[in-house]
């Protein structure tokens, strides 16, 4: 059974910024680890990977007024991937939108 470990790409002004760096942002599955991560962003793009860092990202409490009054959420904590790829290696995130 094969599980999802790439959810989607972050696509930020951030993520843009370090993507001139050769460093793409990828939201992850929470129990994969960097290798898998590494393997995965090699197999599924073509390209050789030299690090990957990465960080969970805490949970938000939200508010916003309504008719009804003040309701409070919260936005749920995900895992977030860093992906530095060697200096000849581009992934073109803009071509599977």
């Amino acid at each position: 059974m094969s599980k999802n470990i790439i959810i989607k790409p972050i696509l930020s002004d951030k993520s843009e910024k370090l993507s001139n760096d050769n460093v793409y942002t990828f939201v992850v599955d929470r129990s994969c680890n960097r290798i898998e991560v590494k393997k995965e962003i090699e197999r599924i793009y073509n390209v050789k990977v030299e690090a990957v860092r990465t960080l969970i990202v805490p949970g938000k409490v939200k508010t916003k007024n309504t008719k009804r009054g003040l309701v409070k959420g919260t936005k749920s904590a995900y895992k977030k991937a860093m992906v530095k790829l060697a200096d000849s290696e581009v992934i073109d995130l803009f071509d599977e939108l």
